[in-house]
């Protein structure tokens, strides 16, 4: 039997997921969760095989989600459901240790097929995701896209720079590189096109 949680914050998804899932004899849907931080303490508290998260939720996202499983060593292998067809996500979600990366618009014996796959130890990705994950790589650091993240929610590079323990003039040159590889002219620009891609 393969034990899983769900992690999706949308309450229509979520509760197809689970039916459709529930229907296979081999898989036990053991408990959902509508945000990450709910699903964090689900993990912990049932320790399911799987666990099966969108990526963007409330509180910790599904990449969040598989860095902490990773970290904390946890045996729970993880499988992102998204409608995210965007490969820097993907190259994310890989380096994170995730299994599987399946979009929502895939049938769902599609799904019921790639947990049987994870579960023996393989791995079940997209394959047009995939193809393009490796066309195009993520040209910036984790530090570039922390600064660039927050300058997309609209923060100064002074209150940048407050919240990262960093200098004003650092935070400015972290800015003038992500659009300096990126090739666009502004900060904006380079947080759109970022964000677009995936990278963020």
């Amino acid at each position: 039997m393969i034990r899983i949680v769900l992690a999706e914050d949308q309450a229509m998804v979520r509760g197809a997921l689970s039916a459709l899932l529930g229907l296979e004899p081999d898989i036990d849907v053991l408990g959902a969760a509508a945000d990450g931080e709910a699903a964090w303490r689900m993990l912990q508290q049932l320790r399911p095989d799987i666990l099966v998260t969108d990526i963007e939720m409330p509180g910790l996202s599904g990449l969040e989600l598989a860095q902490r499983i990773a970290r904390q060593g946890l045996p729970i292998k993880v499988v992102i459901v998204t409608t995210f067809a965007r490969s820097g996500f993907l190259r994310r979600a890989l380096d994170a240790g995730v299994c599987g990366y399946l979009l929502k618009d895939a049938p769902a014996e599609k799904l019921a097929d790639a947990l049987r796959q994870v579960q023996h130890g393989g791995r079940a990705i997209d394959p047009q995701l995939a193809m393009d994950a490796w066309s195009q790589a993520d040209p910036l650091n984790d530090r570039e896209r922390q600064v660039l993240r927050l300058s997309g929610d609209g923060r100064s590079a002074s209150e940048i720079a407050t919240q990262l323990g960093l200098s004003h003039g650092t935070v400015r040159n972290y800015l003038s590189e992500c659009i300096g590889k990126l090739g666009v002219a502004n900060r904006i620009e380079a947080y759109r096109l970022a964000r677009q891609k995936g990278w963020l």
